[in-house]
C-alpha cells in the first residue's frame, strides 16, 4: 500500500478533516508537523504553548503516530516525502500572506522532485476569494459580503477509514508538558466539543444580547479551537439549532471569513491601513508615547474595563471581544497610538491571534478598515463598563485592587476622591478631552 503524508498546520483534529481523508485515499497517513521557525518565533508565547498542547492531544487520539520535524521548511517537506516514499502531500490551504508564499515553494520543490502538493480543504467555511461581485471584483463590505456568503453551498469531509504508518523513530523534537498558563481554553479536540456542546445548549439562546457582557459566560470560546483548526467552522455550522442566537453566531463565523478575504485580496494591511487616506491621521511617536504604551502593556492605565481586559489577556492568552474593541479604542483614540502597536501586543499575547482578524479587528475599531465612517465611533470606556458590567463581576474578578467597591464606583474609582483606592492607579489621560483631540485630528484629515 502506498504512503502519503498529511502535512499538519491550522487542522489539528480528526473530524471533519478534508486534508487528513484526501490523504487516507491515497494510502497509509503518516501525519507530520514541522517547527516552522519563521511562523514558530513571531508568535507569542502562549498561542505557542497552547498549539502544542493541542498537538500532545492529537498525537495521544492517534497512538502517537504524529511525526516532527525541524524546518527549513520547503527541504524538510522533499527530504520527509523521500524517506517515507510518499507521493503526495495532503494539506489545508493556508490563505494568510506567508503561508500562500511557502506553500508556493513547497509546491515547486515536490513538483521538481516527482511529488505533489495536494490542498484538500480550508480554514474557511468558503475559501478566501470565492466570495464576489456580479463582476467578479471582491466585496469590500460586510453585509453584502454575508448575503453572498450565506448562498454558497459547502459539505463536510465524509468519514473514510484511516490507516496511520508507523514512522516514529523519524521523529524528531519534544513534547511540550507543562503549562505556565491559565489557559481560558483546554487545547483538545475533545474539550473543544465539550465546551460547545454545554455551551450552546445553555446560552446559546440568549448569545445576542449576552456575547457582549464580560462578566457571564455568554461567549462560546471557539475562537482558540478555530484558529488551529481544532474545529472547523463548518461543523459549528451543523450544530445550529436555528434561533435567533444562532443566526448571530452564524454572521459572527462570516465576520472571520469577511476579515480573511480582505486579507486574501489586499495582504499588504497586515500592518498598512486599508484606507490610504488615514496615514494623514496625526498619531503620537517619541519617549512620551512609548512610556504611554508600556502603562497601557501592564494594565495600568486607570481605566478599570481596559485594564481589566488586559489582565485577562496576560494571564489567559485570551480576551473577551467586547472588550478587544474597548481596549483598542483606548489606546487609538484616548492615547493617539498607532493601532499596529496594539495589533502586535494582541499577536504576542492571543492564544486565538489569527492574523486576518487581528489586524482588521483592530482597523476597524481605528477607523482605518472596512468600515464606512467609523471614527467617530470612541468607546467611552466608563459608560461601556456600566452598561456591559453593571455589576462590576468582570472587573472585580481581574482587578482585585477595586473589588470592594460598590457597583456604582467601582467602573471610575477615582470619583472618589480620597477615598479612592490607593493602590489603583489614576486614570492616565482624560477621556473626555482626548475624545475632543481624536475627532479634531480625524477632521484634519477628513475635511469634515
Amino acid at each position: 500500500m502506498s504512503t502519503s503524508v498529511w502535512w499538519i498546520r491550522r487542522d489539528i483534529r480528526l473530524g471533519d478533516n478534508k486534508a487528513l481523508q484526501s490523504a487516507a485515499a491515497a494510502g497509509k497517513v503518516v501525519p507530520l508537523f514541522i517547527w516552522d521557525d519563521a511562523l514558530f518565533t513571531t508568535s507569542g508565547f502562549a498561542r505557542r504553548e497552547f498549539m502544542c498542547h493541542a498537538l500532545n492531544a492529537l498525537d495521544d487520539s492517534m497512538n502517537r503516530a504524529l511525526i516532527y520535524r525541524n524546518g527549513p521548511v520547503v527541504e524538510t517537506v522533499v527530504e520527509f516525502c523521500r524517506l517515507v516514499g510518499a507521493d503526495t502531500v495532503h494539506i489545508t490551504e493556508d490563505f494568510a500572506p506567508y503561508g500562500r508564499k511557502r506553500d508556493a515553494e513547497v509546491e515547486k520543490a515536490l513538483a521538481a522532485d516527482g511529488r505533489r502538493l495536494v490542498r484538500a480543504d480550508t480554514p474557511y467555511v468558503i475559501a478566501p476569494g470565492t466570495v464576489r461581485k456580479d463582476d467578479g471584483t471582491p466585496v469590500k463590505v460586510f453585509t453584502p459580503f454575508y448575503k453572498r456568503w450565506l448562498t454558497h453551498h459547502w459539505s463536510s469531509a465524509g468519514e473514510n477509514k484511516v490507516e496511520f504508518a508507523d514512522f516514529r523513530d523519524l521523529c524528531v523534537g519534544s513534547r511540550m508538558e507543562t503549562t505556565t498558563h491559565e489557559f481560558a481554553a483546554s487545547p483538545s479536540e475533545e474539550a473543544a466539543w465539550e465546551r460547545f456542546d454545554e455551551w450552546s445548549q445553555r446560552a446559546m439562546g440568549n448569545y445576542k444580547e449576552a456575547r457582549n457582557n464580560p462578566g457571564v459566560d455568554g461567549t462560546s470560546m471557539m475562537s482558540p479551537y478555530l484558529k488551529f483548526g481544532i474545529v472547523h467552522p463548518r461543523q459549528l455550522l451543523q450544530r445550529l439549532d436555528g434561533s435567533a442566537g444562532s443566526d448571530v453566531f452564524r454572521s459572527e463565523i462570516a465576520w472571520r471569513e469577511f476579515y480573511a478575504d480582505v486579507l486574501f485580496h489586499q495582504p499588504d494591511t497586515t500592518w498598512k491601513n486599508l484606507q490610504p487616506k488615514m496615514d494623514a491621521l496625526p498619531i503620537d511617536s517619541g519617549v512620551v508615547a512609548e512610556e504611554r504604551f508600556a502603562q497601557f502593556c501592564e494594565g495600568r492605565t486607570g481605566y478599570p474595563i481596559v485594564d481589566a481586559g488586559i489582565r485577562q489577556l496576560l494571564t489567559t492568552g485570551w480576551m473577551h471581544n467586547r472588550v478587544r474593541m474597548i481596549v483598542a479604542s483606548f489606546l487609538v483614540k484616548d492615547l493617539h497610538l498607532p493601532w499596529q502597536w496594539g495589533a502586535k501586543f494582541f499577536m504576542d499575547h492571543l492564544i486565538d491571534g489569527d492574523v486576518a482578524s487581528n489586524a482588521h479587528g483592530w482597523q476597524w475599531t481605528a477607523g482605518t478598515g472596512t468600515d464606512a465612517s467609523p471614527f467617530f465611533r470612541v468607546f467611552n470606556p466608563m459608560g461601556q463598563s456600566e452598561k456591559f458590567d453593571p455589576q462590576g463581576d468582570y472587573l472585580r474578578r481581574w482587578i482585585p485592587e477595586i473589588a470592594h467597591l460598590d457597583n456604582a464606583s467601582i467602573h471610575a474609582p477615582w470619583m472618589l476622591g480620597l477615598l479612592a483606592p490607593a493602590e489603583y492607579p489614576a486614570p492616565m489621560v482624560d477621556h473626555a478631552v482626548e475624545r475632543e483631540e481624536a475627532l479634531t485630528r480625524y477632521k484634519a484629515v477628513s475635511g469634515k
